[in-house]
């Protein structure tokens, strides 16, 4: 009773934190659109099949029925002198030519739980398989999720390399009026497109990132659009060992960690159920010759019986087996443990990276103001011939600068995010 309630209370904990997880529907739409484009889900699934037909067949326990034919030629003829109707004659005690025709039966009866342990194995086969399918999804939706915030990334860095070339060619257009009115030299007109030439330079980066993006998205979804404008993925924080222990209840990996230990010991059931004895029964009918007195005779006949076997000695095979499972048993359970270790590292870092870029985008805020606020005191300045083409160049790197940061720190915390909810298990989509 305890153990269903531990059960029902790490169920209803997973649905209240997958519940509080926010998602916009188009990641949602693109995530549960790849499940079904992406051939690697398809591959998976496919595993299950093969795992069910498995496990159909370690179930079955039917009569095996067969039909047997044979001829076979004998020489010498078997003869020996008999004496019959008062007259010593060779009397023929096997045929030449032998011939037999039979349907036999044959039905395990029983197997002291040999079939039982290969329908365990084969059940928990099945369960890895079908935990391998949600598992590849979970992996396939946390890389949809990444991919989507990338290309959000990559069109609000290019929107920051518009207003910046807006900006540098506005200053073009003000240079070349002082120019033509002897207010401005050469040298500014060329510092400014050179920084114009820089930024457009960056742009085609961007676009070129942007674009594989793109590609991937087609890749796993089949895909090309995606409307996406902010960074809205959010995800409800809690301390390291809470959400330790949340991720050894939801997380696929621990899941499968944990399918692994229970397939080495079904495996080991099954070698240990070998030096168990069976009885079965056995039963055919057909038609042969070998019959005296008439050996070429053909005729009918049938037979039934019952066969105990008892393996007694295999030179100490099943034993080193047994040794050999137990030994992987033991290894798959350390993995659990090597799982512990790896994400406790992963959630403290998850963590301090959501914090740490929490912290960074506060102190963004001012500084993008102030960066502003500098631009358009440098381009008044220059329009009004008290300042220089220098301070409008550096002004508007500041700015750009900082623009950028702050977009890279609210892209570090929404992937930071999504790393979080992956890790911890969230069934997000």
């Amino acid at each position: 009773m305890k153990k269903i309630l531990l059960i029902s209370s790490l169920a209803l904990a997973a649905f209240a934190a997958n519940a509080q997880t926010t998602t916009n529907g188009e990641l949602k739409t693109l995530i549960k659109q790849s499940f079904t484009y992406f051939p690697k889900i398809k591959e998976a699934e496919n595993t299950v099949s093969t795992a069910q037909e498995r496990l159909e067949i370690a179930s079955t326990n039917n009569p095996v029925v067969e039909g047997v034919a044979s001829y076979n030629f004998v020489q010498p003829k078997i003869t020996l002198p008999f004496p019959i109707d008062g007259e010593v004659k060779d009397f023929q005690f096997a045929p030449v030519h032998n011939v037999n025709a039979n349907v036999g039966a044959n039905y395990m009866l029983f197997d002291f739980g040999r079939i039982k342990a290969n329908v365990e194995k084969a059940k928990t086969d099945l369960k890895y398989a079908q935990h391998s399918v949600d598992y590849s999804k979970a992996q396939l939706a946390n890389q949809v999720a990444i991919i989507y915030y990338n290309i959000i990334y990559f069109n609000k860095a290019i929107q920051i390399e518009d207003s910046v070339l807006a900006f540098l060619n506005e200053n073009r257009r003000i240079i070349d009026s002082k120019l033509r009115n002897g207010d401005a030299i050469k040298i500014d007109l060329l510092n400014v497109q050179a920084s114009i030439d820089a930024e457009e330079n960056r742009k085609v980066d961007l676009q070129n990132n942007l674009q594989k993006q793109l590609n991937l998205l087609s890749y796993t979804t089949g895909s090309i659009v995606s409307a996406g404008t902010s960074f809205d993925f959010d995800v409800p924080l809690k301390d390291a060992l809470s959400a330790l222990t949340e991720a050894q209840a939801n997380n696929l990996e621990y899941v499968l960690a944990k399918d692994k230990v229970q397939q080495a010991q079904s495996e080991l059931a099954v070698i240990r159920s070998n030096d168990k004895p069976s009885v079965s029964l056995g039963a055919n009918a057909g038609f042969k010759n070998g019959y005296v007195p008439n050996v070429n005779e053909v005729r009918f006949n049938y037979a039934a019986g019952a066969t105990f076997r008892v393996p007694i000695y295999d030179g100490g095979k099943t034993r080193r087996q047994t040794k050999l499972a137990q030994t992987v048993v033991k290894q798959n359970e350390l993995a659990v443990l090597t799982l512990d270790n790896n994400y406790k590292k992963d959630i403290e870092q998850a963590l301090t990276d959501i914090n740490s870029n929490m912290e960074r985008i506060k102190n963004t805020t001012g500084q993008i103001e102030e960066a502003k606020a500098a631009e358009d005191l440098a381009a008044s300045r220059y329009q009004n011939g008290v300042g220089t083409n220098l301070e409008i160049t550096n002004a508007s790197t500041n700015r750009q600068r900082a623009e950028f940061t702050r977009l890279q720190y609210e892209y570090q915390l929404c992937l930071a995010k999504v790393e979080l909810a992956r890790i911890l298990g969230y069934n997000y989509w």
